[in-house]
């Protein structure tokens, strides 16, 4: 008999949750026990009821899929997380499940970060650098308001054991995009097609810091183009 769906930590179905919205997927998280973890400008993020995995929710998720490659295609490599589940999520969320890190230490981190700059053939984040170049020069010709790398300390983390994992080396021009959104939303409407913007107006960053003056322009201007 084959195996049946993967599941996570308080009996979530993976499967299930590929076909859900954003804020299906959260309220699933919520009902079987994961807890918000971590709020940033794109996603916001639940950890499991064991500790073991964190969950990254977006509602709009331009560029997080070229990271989610760039640990597929250096499977195993021992500075990057082990993504556990990733799907794209309809109307252009993304949930994304991997193991759960800690900050590292800033000392640890800036050493990374020296490493990198260093770039020591023999040195295993020499070979995430070399990687994740090239998948940033493939990302400027394919992903709309694209941003580029992002190899600073505050993406260094640590697992329970200390090692230390390189996270989210990548980013979309967030800043750009929402400026050009409320100044003039066709050119969004042209860069991203209909079905992967229809949360636009919903990622973490406007319940965090959008104003109601803002969050109603940006409203209007989402239903502008829809």
């Amino acid at each position: 008999m084959p195996p049946g769906p993967p599941m996570l930590p308080g009996m979530v179905n993976l499967e299930e949750l590929r076909g859900a919205t954003h804020r299906e997927a959260a309220g699933r998280l919520l009902a079987a026990g994961w807890d918000v973890c971590g709020v940033g400008d794109w996603a916001v993020v639940w950890r499991s009821p064991d500790g073991a995995r964190v969950a990254r929710v977006c509602a709009f998720e331009p560029a997080y899929g070229v990271f989610v490659r760039l640990c597929r295609n250096l499977a195993d490599h021992p500075m990057l997380p082990r993504i556990d589940f990733d799907a794209a999520l309809p109307g252009g969320g993304r949930l994304t499940v991997m193991e759960f890190l800690l900050p590292a230490a800033g000392p640890d981190a800036e050493r990374v970060v020296a490493r990198w700059d260093a770039a020591l053939p023999a040195d295993p984040v020499t070979a995430v650098r070399l990687e994740a170049e090239r998948l940033d020069a493939e990302a400027r010709a394919e992903v709309p308001f694209w941003g580029g790398l992002d190899r600073n300390p505050g993406n260094v983390m640590r697992r329970a054991s200390g090692d230390l994992v390189l996270l989210d080396l990548f980013y979309a021009a967030g800043l750009e995009i929402y400026k050009v959104l409320l100044q003039d939303p066709a050119a969004v409407a042209a860069a991203f097609p209909p079905e992967q913007r229809v949360h636009i107006g919903e990622i973490a960053a406007v319940a965090r810091y959008s104003d109601p003056e803002e969050i109603t322009a940006l409203r209007a201007a989402v239903a502008s183009i829809a």
